[in-house]
């Protein structure tokens, strides 16, 4: 057995420090007052207790969990998800739940998995009013269309290269000049130098209701015994078996997870401390570079003083230039903002975002929240006549870790020289918008199915450059 330290920051099992937290602007972290949340009922808790799965998951997040979902829809399989805290308490829960294309760039490597995994979310929605459910009501979803804003010549010239390149690949994409952005988005301040593309297609999603809604359907196949949850249980070690090298069990703190097909490791920015740890004690080196890069979101309560008819995110975004003169920042930060603002189906105004690498930090840092509201002000005018502080009681802010790859892809596949292991992080900010297509991709890979999408570019080693 090897002791998994990384991937336990809190060395204290009975304390239960979540990597992304809800903060209201004029008092403490809201998580500081919290108990540790309730066992689920359809987890599985017997002091020092062994169970044997075919599959055990590590990270119930949208990842983790649309793993097992796939698992459980196309095969017979038996899945076991063990997680330190419970869903959405990590990157998942602290985004603002986009569906978008409108950022992602065709012919680049997580193309074809950001619009196979769209696909997927887009059938899911149409399954569920087929069903004579409403995907409002269960996921949160919304298709609002995203606006991609430039403010330069320049920018306006790499938006109409995109609306082409997105075209070229069968999508309704749109080039607006100033006059018809200011038609569809009355608010936003434009003038002769505005533009925007338009993607109607793109949607978003509630990662609260979308998560509960995963769970509910995985624990349908819970009374079969093909499915378990053991939550608020973190990861001690693996145990590698004698035999042939692999990894047989996971061994949390209160039991000892058999696997008999496949360990799925998806524990977002926690992975690469993980692996590490895993294969240093065993005397072999893998290095997997991700890396938390912490976010603010901003979230403003039933929030109706702005009218946004779309999602809507500035062209800087896809760059993330870097900022300073912060009083909190530093050059190795590499603290960048950029305007990101979204309706949700709540009537929520959700306002982003900030990037930054400092470590597992999840502190509120209000000097950065500041720049993000003067930021979001910069291209809606009406923000500024309001002051952050005369909404206290309506803004939360929410704070994650998303899970950074040097090279902006996630990595997805087998651990070179553990045939029964997989990753399945470094999605970033994208995880939510990923995750069907990566739960898909992981299970062909381990059933030994043909792949929708290539996976190459996925490859562990490939992550290891």
């Amino acid at each position: 057995m090897t002791s998994l330290s990384a991937f336990l920051p809190n060395p204290n099992p009975n304390l239960n420090l979540l990597h992304s937290h809800n903060f209201s602007l004029s008092s403490v972290p809201s998580w500081k007052h919290k108990s540790t949340p309730s066992k689920s009922p359809f987890s599985v808790s017997c002091s020092s207790s062994s169970h044997t799965y075919d599959v055990v998951i590590v990270g119930a997040g949208v990842i983790g969990l649309t793993i097992a979902r796939h698992f459980l829809l196309s095969s017979d399989l038996s899945v076991a998800i063990v997680d330190k805290a419970i869903p959405c308490s990590g990157a998942t829960g602290a985004g603002q739940g986009h569906l978008w294309m409108i950022n992602k760039t065709p012919g680049t490597a997580t193309w074809d998995l950001a619009w196979r995994s769209h696909q997927l979310w887009t059938t899911l929605a149409q399954s569920l009013e087929e069903q004579g459910l409403d995907p409002t009501v269960e996921l949160g979803w919304k298709k609002s269309g995203s606006l991609l804003i430039g403010r330069s010549d320049a920018e306006s010239d790499m938006l109409k290269e995109r609306v082409k390149q997105l075209c070229e690949t069968g999508l309704n994409a749109e080039y607006l000049s100033s006059s018809d952005l200011l038609k569809e988005e009355p608010d936003l301040l434009v003038d002769q130098n505005s533009a925007a593309a338009f993607l109607p297609v793109d949607c978003q999603l509630d990662a609260h209701r979308t998560v509960e809604y995963i769970e509910k359907a995985n624990r349908n196949f819970a009374s079969e015994g093909r499915y378990a949850e053991f939550y608020n249980d973190p990861v001690k070690c693996f145990i590698r078996s004698d035999g042939n090298g692999e990894v047989k069990a996971v061994q949390t703190f209160k039991n000892t997870l058999h696997s008999k097909k496949a360990v799925i490791v998806a524990a977002g920015c926690w992975t690469g401390g993980l692996i590490q740890d895993l294969f240093k004690n065993w005397g072999m080196e893998l290095h997997v570079p991700v890396r938390p890069r912490k976010g603010h979101l901003l979230v403003l309560q039933n929030f109706n003083f702005l009218a946004l008819n779309h999602g809507v995110m500035e062209a800087d975004y896809l760059s993330h230039p870097t900022i300073s003169g912060l009083e909190s920042s530093d050059c190795e930060k590499d603290l960048s903002v950029s305007m990101v603002a979204s309706i949700d189906t709540a009537g929520n105004l959700l306002l982003g975002s900030s990037r930054e690498f400092v470590g597992f930090n999840t502190d509120l840092d209000k000097s950065v929240v500041s720049y993000m509201w003067r930021r979001v002000g910069e291209f809606f005018p009406k923000l500024k006549t309001i002051s952050l502080s005369d909404l206290n009681a309506s803004t939360k802010v929410r704070i994650g870790l998303r899970p950074y790859m040097p090279d902006g892809k996630p990595v997805i596949g087998p651990v070179p020289g553990l045939s029964n292991v997989y990753l399945a992080a470094g999605h970033e900010g994208s995880g939510l918008s990923l995750a069907l297509g990566t739960a898909e991709m992981i299970v062909e890979m381990v059933l030994g199915h043909q792949g929708k999408v290539d996976t190459t570019p996925f490859a562990v080693q490939q992550a290891l450059g």
